[in-house]
């Protein structure tokens, strides 16, 4: 009943002294799904069925590296005086864009030691990256993260939200934008849009670039609305920065490549 009518314990379960908190196990539930989704269509496309376990075996924990250097390159005024702050990940700092541009990193060197196309790989694995950032979003409302402005409780229930959604998004008397939701639906739509789009079958590394404007473009929008964003300098959000550098770049990509090549290698072929 306290579930129902108060806000949602981050701590899923203790023991002894330690504590698992629902932001982890969220995390970890949506990097198995979209490993799960992604194995599937690796074996259809002719991948060995280890190929994808070995390369996450690198780039999860480069990935959550990334996320957190990032986010400490972003605030080093707060961490400067205190680097041992930094090992201190439990009390939050993860930056979703640095979480990517490791994980591409780490897929590129990978798929280049494979002898692979990165960009077969990334076509694949697209659908999947979304899949996670979906369900990850989740870990953000769990913890009372990454939320919008105030707004009324009037509001929020005109948006025909359940209670227990409503009641986490009041936050020391006030209620916020659950922007984590608007981000989460967003970018499940994009997992829809992608698994469409494999029967197009696109030039190769297409999907990929889909998936950064995708991804991008709701991004720059919901970031306006967030109350917590890390900020390049003045009012100019790193988010939206990074957005708009996002999009710009896999657009000139796809036109460029769509201009220059003759006989291109779709995501379908062999």
């Amino acid at each position: 009943m306290s579930f129902l009518l108060g806000a949602i314990d981050p701590i899923a379960i203790s023991i002894g002294p330690i504590d698992v908190r629902w932001y982890g196990v969220i995390i970890a539930f949506g990097i198995v799904l979209a490993f799960i989704v992604a194995q599937r269509e690796m074996v259809k496309r002719g991948f060995h069925p280890e190929f994808l376990t070995d390369l996450l075996i690198w780039a999860v924990p480069l990935a959550i590296l990334g996320a957190r250097l990032y986010y400490v390159f972003s605030e080093w005024d707060r961490y400067a005086g205190s680097p041992g702050r930094i090992l201190q990940v439990w009390e939050g700092g993860l930056a979703i864009h640095g979480a990517l541009i490791a994980s591409f990193i780490t897929a590129y060197v990978f798929t280049r030691k494979r002898k692979v196309s990165f960009l077969k790989v990334a076509d694949v694995v697209a659908p999947s990256l979304l899949i996670g950032q979906t369900i990850g979003r989740w870990g953000n409302f769990m913890n009372q993260e990454a939320h919008g402005g105030p707004v009324s409780r009037a509001f929020l229930e005109n948006m025909f939200l359940p209670d227990w959604i409503i009641n986490q998004m009041r936050i020391d008397g006030t209620y916020y934008h659950p922007t984590f939701l608007y981000e989460s639906v967003w970018n499940f739509t994009g997992v829809i849009i992608l698994i469409l789009l494999r029967r197009v079958n696109l030039i190769r590394g297409e999907m990929l670039m889909f998936y950064i404007i995708w991804y991008s473009f709701g991004r720059f929008f919901i970031e306006s609305m967030r109350t917590d964003s890390l900020y390049l300098f003045g009012e100019v959000r790193t988010a939206q920065v990074v957005s708009v550098i996002g999009i710009v770049v896999a657009v000139s990509v796809i036109v460029y490549r769509r201009v220059k090549t003759k006989d291109p290698v779709r995501y379908l072929d062999a």
